[in-house]
């Protein structure tokens, strides 16, 4: 997958180490040149000092070069100096006879002496009008010693230069990179039903037709999302009236047609009208606890207790109708929510205990308040929940078994409504190890 990082960072990393490559070899001329012409300057100023030193004697000329001063000129610490004084006709006055000349006009220039390079330069003199020629020469120990060294401490610097300006870029990169990382970690952090737009207020100047084209897509999946909650809620409304009404002409067949065969026909449809009706009604409750829906908008305070004393009455036959123990232990809780949406998540959470729960048995719905909110718990002691199968039961239109009726949606829509609420459900055994408790915790 292409870096848009990595692409950047070849981009400028290789320029800048040739630049710094580049600046290297200016500095290192800039360094050497001035220790050449340092050096070679005082190789003419010995030239100088020797042809100051020249005299006429008896008409032929002479070096006055006393030996103490020739040991201080022959007697550097290093390098090995040689000279050589010539007359007009090239003679030999004074010196190293095997010192070759050098020219007068290009001034100091490379040689070998006795098998070793050497920098010589050459001084014109003149004394009573007779010419002579003063050269020089100085082994270049000193010299590549002194490059050696500025070469060294030149490539350490480079070295530290090019590590610095490696670490600069990678940062500038980076931090020029953070606002397309934090846009990356808000969309993942976002739930798949969280379809708010971008907020364009954080989004960089050169982010912005991504952040627009980004909104543009989620307004088209918020209006879809939205379409499809309006027909679904349309639909199970639409078909709530009839359906009521089918359910009230078999309850009216049934008094007037009290035969087995016909009573037990009007039984199977009334059967089928209620799981009809049942899951009707789900599909609307589904609707409204879908995000963006709008019903949260009417959230209050809520006296959980109470809300769910009035819900129990509801499912007294039904629990009576298998002889089912339904019992609450109600303490003062409040809640902030939206009345019909915790009915809802009530409604399924009891009637999922109560289908579950074999004859005989006992499902206990409970609430009190706790340091961290308040906490709603139905406890039944049906065969309860594998451990492996507690998040999946969750997801819309799973079942634990087919023998029971049902259509795989009222813990789904327990749970979208827990979420719209701030709250988590867990599902857990209790404590007398045969059931299953479901726990809905509710914030502060």
């Amino acid at each position: 997958m292409p870096s848009i990082r990595l692409r950047l960072l070849k981009r400028l990393i290789g320029p800048i180490l040739a630049l710094n490559l580049a600046g290297g070899a200016l500095i290192y001329a800039l360094a050497w040149l001035p220790v050449q012409l340092a050096l070679d300057g005082s190789l003419a100023d010995s030239a100088a000092a020797l042809a100051a030193r020249l005299e006429l004697r008896q008409g032929a000329l002479h070096l006055d070069l006393p030996r103490a001063a020739e040991r201080a000129l022959r007697g550097d610490a290093s390098d090995l100096v040689y000279f050589a004084v010539r007359d007009g006709a090239g003679r030999l006055i004074a010196g190293d006879a095997d010192l070759p000349a050098a020219s007068v006009r290009t001034g100091a220039s490379d040689g070998i002496m006795r098998g070793e390079a050497v920098r010589v330069a050459s001084q014109p003199a003149e004394v009573a009008g007779q010419p002579a020629t003063v050269t020089v020469a100085k082994t270049v120990r000193q010299r590549a010693q002194t490059r050696q060294a500025i070469v060294r401490a030149l490539i350490l610097l480079e070295v530290l230069f090019a590590l610095a300006a490696v670490g600069l870029i990678w940062f500038s990169v980076s931090s020029g990179l953070r606002p397309l990382n934090r846009m990356r970690a808000m969309l993942a952090a976002r739930d798949a039903d969280e379809l708010e737009p971008l907020p364009a207020a954080d989004i960089p100047y050169e982010l912005e037709p991504v952040a627009q084209a980004l909104n543009g897509l989620l307004e088209r999946v918020s209006r879809g999302a939205r379409a499809q909650q309006d027909f679904l809620a349309n639909v199970a409304h639409q078909l709530r009236t009839p359906l009521a009404g089918l359910h009230t002409q078999l309850d009216l067949l049934g008094e007037r047609h009290a035969d087995p065969d016909s009573a037990h026909a009007l039984a199977l449809m009334r059967s089928s009208t209620e799981r009809m009706i049942r899951q009707v009604n789900q599909l609307l409750a589904l609707a409204r606890a879908e995000p963006g829906h709008g019903g949260m908008k009417r959230r209050e305070a809520l006296a959980l207790d109470g809300l769910l004393a009035e819900t129990v009455q509801h499912f007294v036959e039904q629990a009576a109708r298998k002889n089912i123990d339904l019992g609450f232990e109600l303490e003062p809780a409040v809640v902030q929510g939206e009345r019909f949406l915790l009915r809802d998540l009530v409604d399924n959470l009891i009637d999922n205990a109560i289908r579950y729960t074999p004859e005989g048995g006992a499902v206990t719905v409970a609430c009190r308040s706790t340091p961290e909110g308040a906490l709603l718990t139905v406890e039944d002691s049906g065969p309860g929940i594998p451990a492996a199968r507690r998040e999946a039961v969750f997801s819309r239109f799973v079942r634990l078994d087919e023998k029971t009726t049902g259509s795989g949606l009222g813990l789904a829509i327990v749970r979208d409504i827990a979420q719209a609420h701030g709250a988590t459900v867990a599902i857990d055994t209790p404590a007398n190890g045969q059931g299953a408790l479901f726990s809905v915790h509710f914030p502060a």
